[in-house]
């Protein structure tokens, strides 16, 4: 069995609409994070559908979780999400000189 490379969890983390407005609110709030409770409040997100999403976030490595007091506060894992910016900067679009506009999407 082949095991997924941690590029390919932090896509797939970040492929459903949840998880990314939840990694989106955490890279919002820097390096202090939210507790679960804000992220709750800003996103209407039920604890347990929460819960599920962070957990996600979390196996993927794009996001940290830290006990304060009776709090659990979320932090986005910079250096991952830096990593993997990179890989995709220098994997995915290898080849291509720098500042070459990438073509768009076609249409229709």
């Amino acid at each position: 069995m082949t095991t997924a490379s941690p590029e390919a969890l932090a896509l797939a983390a970040l492929g459903h609409d949840a998880r990314l407005s939840i990694f989106r609110l955490l890279v919002r709030a820097g390096p202090d994070g939210l507790s679960v409770g804000q992220i709750g409040a800003h996103l209407g997100l039920a604890p347990s559908t929460q819960a599920h999403h962070l957990r996600s976030l979390v196996e993927a490595g794009l996001v940290s979780q830290d006990r304060q007091g009776r709090e659990i506060v979320n932090r986005v894992n910079f250096d991952a999400v830096t990593g993997l910016v990179t890989f995709l900067t220098e994997e995915c679009c290898a080849g291509l000189p720098a500042n070459t506009p990438l073509p768009s999407s076609a249409s229709g």
